[in-house]
């Protein structure tokens, strides 16, 4: 556990004093309008006109809590989700000979072409980000509502589909994957080292 000297010393709130202005006008406006919410103005006046920004860090750990989604991360999850989008779509409009292929050459993962998400025990960045994008940005809404917690780690095996799946994509402006592409996709989910020889 972290202790309260270190967590000053390590503090990072800091503020130009082009930003104070502005927070205490907020924190004016905050209190004349008598909005009543999470964040109280007369304690973040206080912080910022006695010089204790540090206060700011201790009563708001969930602002300052100084973690940001990795720029890598973030285009990864929005490649997995892409791909998946594609595998779903394009699954979905098989013919049923073309899904009864599938379910065969790709056993055991043709039956259900559904995105099965990251795991939340190792996976949990990729995780959050997907949710966020999914419920909060509006954007890959055809896994809207679904719980996306593999509980199984699954990087390894999106970067493998990735890496057959990235060549692809720039060949998918105005058609669908084929059965045999889907297939080729759906077989990256096995290991190398455990499929038949």
């Amino acid at each position: 556990m972290q202790r309260d000297d270190e967590r000053v010393e390590k503090s990072p709130v800091h503020l130009s004093d082009g930003e104070k202005l502005s927070l205490l006008m907020l924190c004016e406006i905050y209190k004349h309008l008598k909005i009543k919410g999470e964040i109280d103005p007369e304690f973040v006046e206080s912080a910022i006109h006695d010089g204790h920004l540090w206060g700011l860090q201790w009563k708001y750990p969930g602002i300052y809590h100084g973690h940001e989604d990795s720029k890598s991360v973030v285009t990864e999850v929005l490649d997995v989700l892409d791909m998946w989008s594609f595998l779903e779509r394009a699954h979905g409009k098989l013919t049923k000979a073309d899904k009864d292929r599938v379910e065969k050459e790709a056993a055991p993962f043709g039956k259900k072409v559904v995105f099965p998400g990251f795991d939340g025990n190792n996976e949990g960045e990729q995780l959050s980000i997907a949710h966020f994008l999914i419920k909060d940005l509006d954007r890959f809404s055809s896994f809207g509502g679904r719980e996306l917690n593999s509980h199984m780690p699954s990087m390894d095996m999106y970067r493998r589909m990735w890496g057959v799946f990235e060549p692809i994509r720039l060949t998918l402006m105005d058609k669908e994957l084929s059965a045999s592409q889907i297939i080729g996709l759906l077989r990256e989910m096995t290991h190398p080292d455990r499929r038949p020889t």
